[in-house]
């Protein structure tokens, strides 16, 4: 996902979140492959994921997090 606001295309803790939020399959695809070899990409994915579960729309947030504890942790 191109990032309007960033000028980084580092995986930082708000490149994810607004992946998680807005992205679209390819995004999610790309954020997979990371989450799946890059260890410090998962750990970024929970720590974004955890702030999010206490909202109200927060099944894709549920979704990355258990994904990141089964294929990575």
């Amino acid at each position: 996902m191109q990032q309007r606001h960033l000028t980084t295309s580092n995986m930082t803790l708000t490149v994810i979140d607004n992946n998680l939020a807005r992205g679209r399959r390819q995004d999610w695809i790309d954020l997979r492959h990371d989450v799946l070899n890059y260890s410090a990409v998962a750990g970024k994915v929970v720590r974004v994921c955890m702030a999010h579960l206490p909202g109200t729309y927060t099944q894709r947030y549920h979704y990355w997090m258990l994904y990141v504890y089964k294929h990575s942790i």
